[in-house]
């Protein structure tokens, strides 16, 4: 029983961090925008300070909103195959059969060991989430990376006056190790907790925009080749239908607008058991 519930805390583990650090860029974002403002001495005081605050504190809270929004639909639409019916009719090649599940399984399905069940359209096990990312749920991941990569990248512009603040006296020891180092530096009492809180969350945005990026781009490439990352791997587009027709298969009816809001209804054109093939089953030489 223990054992069971140190697994659970473990798998949400990462959410958690993900959520606490979300929010932490929110908040220090609100308070640059709100209190520490780079506007010059003469808009201080003018109706264009209060408008220019209330446009990025909308954008950002847009943003935070989307990410939220699309992160809990993700988590809360299964991908695995409980609940779908298997017609033997339609079993034939590319069907496997799971002796975990003890049924047979489509093509593209595959099982998780971490969901200890078998994925529709299995791309990967997601470890921040602790979900895996199929055939249902894939719009809303996708839409949640884009948001979070907008919402860092826009993060990443509010802090930029925090790291001239911190080389403005140059390139100094001191400067290189709170922008590399900041719990060494706090801890050995070099700066203020409020020096490192900027420091550590400034590098946050930085490090977490250059990850999102790297999957943010990557996962657009597989959606508009027709593949999932098990397929990447392996150097195969069987299902491949042309780069619009495989960006209707991931986002659903209403791509091009679907992505603006997760409200937005876009019913995908397939049922994530059949697959119209279009190429070689087999990896590519």
């Amino acid at each position: 029983m223990v054992g069971a519930a140190a697994q659970a805390l473990w798998r949400h583990l990462p959410l958690a961090l993900n959520t606490a650090l979300v929010f932490s860029v929110t908040a220090e974002v609100s308070y640059l925008v709100l209190l520490a403002a780079p506007l010059e001495p003469s808009q201080k005081e003018s109706a264009w300070s209060g408008a220019w605050k209330a446009a990025h504190l909308c954008a950002q809270y847009f943003m935070l909103g989307s990410i939220t929004w699309n992160a809990s639909l993700f988590l809360k639409t299964s991908p695995s195959i409980r609940g779908v019916f298997f017609s033997g009719d339609f079993v034939g090649q590319g069907w496997r059969y799971c002796y975990t599940c003890e049924t047979h399984t489509p093509p593209r399905c595959s099982h998780c060991y971490d969901c200890k069940v078998c994925v529709l359209r299995r791309d990967h096990h997601c470890v921040f989430f602790g979900q895996c990312v199929g055939f249902r749920n894939y719009r809303y991941f996708l839409s949640c990376l884009l948001f979070m990569w907008s919402g860092l990248l826009y993060a990443v512009v509010m802090n930029a006056e925090v790291f001239i603040i911190i080389l403005k006296e140059g390139v100094t020891f001191h400067s290189v190790a709170l922008l590399l180092l900041p719990w060494i530096m706090l801890v050995t009492g070099q700066v203020t907790a409020q020096a490192f809180a900027f420091a550590f969350i400034a590098d946050t945005c930085v490090v977490g925009f250059l990850l999102v990026s790297a999957f943010l781009f990557f996962h657009v490439g597989l959606m508009v080749r027709g593949q999932t990352t098990r397929e990447w791997y392996s150097s195969r587009r069987p299902y491949s239908l042309g780069p619009l027709a495989n960006i209707r298969e991931c986002l659903g009816v209403r791509w091009y607008v679907c992505w603006l809001c997760p409200l937005i209804p876009s019913a995908l054109p397939g049922d994530g058991i059949s697959f119209k093939v279009t190429g070689p089953l087999e990896p590519m030489q």
